[in-house]
Order: C-alpha cells, then structure tokens, then sequence
C-alpha cells in the first residue's frame, strides 16, 4: 500500500483561503492518506487571550501546565475538528485524533535539553515520541478512513504532553514505512526551504544532511524549519521512501524542497 503523510501547519492553518485550497487538494491524493496538523499561531493567539504568552526556543514551544491546557483546547479541540468537519464535506471520511486517543501515540516527558547554543532549556509538559501504534492505524486506513492528527500525545499515565507535529508526523512515516511505501510532505505557506527567507525564488530544490546543517550553523535555516529538516533526516534514515517540503500548490505540482542522504 502506498500512503502520503502530510503535515500541515503555519499561516496554512490558520488562514480560511489556504486551508480551504490545502484540503482540496489533499482530498483529490490517490490512495491512503493521514493528515498531521499544528496550530501553534492559534495556540499563540487565544493563548494571549487568556493571558498567557508564548516562549519559543529555536522553532519550539515552552509548555508548562496552563500552555498544556491552551495547546490541548487549541489543536486537539478548535483546529482538528474544523479539519475534519471541511474533510468531510469533501467526502473524505476523516477521523480526528489526539495521541491518546486509542492509544495510537505514545510520549514520554523530554528531559531538558541542551540547545545549538549550549542552553540547557526544560520544555516542561513537551512529549518525545516513544510508540506508535501502526495496527491500529493500518486498520482504520484499510476501512477508507483519513486520520487527522493533532500534535497531543499521552504518556500512558494519564498525562497528555505538547508534541512537536513535524515529530509526529515523521514518527508516523517511520513506523509505517515497514509495512507501507510512504510519502511524507511538509506543507506550509513557503514554497520549501529558502536560501533567503524573504525571497520565494531561492528554493533549494535538494537538500543533503550535511548542506542543511552548514546553512543551519551559518544562520540560513532558522527556528521552526530546524525541527522540520531534523524530523525529515530521520525519517529518510528510517526506511521513508521520500520526504519533501512544500507549500499548497506544491502538494499538487510536485514543486518543493527535496531532502536527499
């Protein structure tokens, strides 16, 4: 069985005309399907409604207990359930799911962790991804149902942790690639990854392992895009077949950021 993976994020998700062209043309892909999303500007923004402001540290989000609650209203509740009501009125059978639910995305707490600067930094109630539960996703995929996933998992204890989506789905695309051909995309509002961020027209079109960290050291790549490329890399490594970033029109022209080991 073949099957794209795609993650979504970025303006992509919160913006009504992106998202809408997104999910047309996530609809119209061949074959099975899961759909991985974020909604960390949503999260940001309702998050500062409350009171609380967002601390990120190199494309990560510090979550302590009342961010929890944020992110988990946010992205498991509001934006996964708006993805699978627009889903479904495209006649895509669409199931929402959080980590927890079936038990399909194991975490434990991340210890604090030393960053590209030598910081020691505690992510808090952040999760790093320990088991996926690939029957069970198998089984939903072979009745023609799409999961859409939001980046909530669980630590079996009945603590629910804030998991990088991009983590999950590369973990997603790893551990499904032993029993499936698997595509996974990286779509959000640029056009793949850029040697000037501000300029759409310097796309690196294929992108090795060692190119990336040379322009991450040098300071091309940048916050959020770091735990993108990271999460590819690992994958590719892991038996994933391909592994491209994109925006919305490259899901359906092919266009984007080749990354190549």
């Amino acid at each position: 069985m073949d099957i794209s993976i795609v993650k979504v994020g970025g303006k992509v998700v919160e913006e009504e005309k992106s998202l809408a062209s997104l999910l047309d043309d996530f609809a119209a892909l061949s074959g099975a399907k899961i759909l991985v999303h974020g909604g960390g500007r949503s999260a940001t923004k309702i998050g500062e409604q409350l009171g609380y402001n967002a601390q990120m540290i190199e494309g990560r989000r510090v979550t302590d207990a009342e961010t929890l609650q944020v992110v988990t209203m946010v992205y498991a509740g509001l934006v996964n359930k708006n993805i699978v009501a627009q889903l479904q009125s495209r006649g895509i059978n669409a199931l929402g799911l959080s980590g927890a639910d079936i038990d399909v995305v194991r975490s434990q707490q991340r210890p604090p962790m030393t960053m590209s600067d030598g910081s020691v930094v505690d992510f808090g109630f952040v999760g790093n991804v320990r088991s996926v539960q690939t029957d069970v996703l198998a089984l939903l995929l072979s009745r023609g149902i799409v999961p859409v996933m939001s980046p909530i998992t669980h630590d079996g204890n009945g603590q629910l942790l804030n998991t990088n989506a991009d983590t999950i789905a590369s973990e997603l695309a790893r551990a499904l690639s032993s029993q499936m051909k698997v595509r996974l995309v990286y779509c959000f509002e640029k056009p793949g990854v850029l040697l000037n961020a501000d300029d759409d027209n310097t796309l690196i079109e294929r992108l090795d392992y060692d190119t990336f960290k040379r322009h991450q050291a040098s300071g091309v790549i940048v916050a959020g895009m770091i735990p993108k490329l990271d999460n590819g890399f690992a994958a590719l490594r892991q038996g994933v077949n391909s592994v491209v970033i994109t925006n919305v029109e490259g899901l359906r022209t092919g266009r984007g950021t080749t990354l190549v080991l």
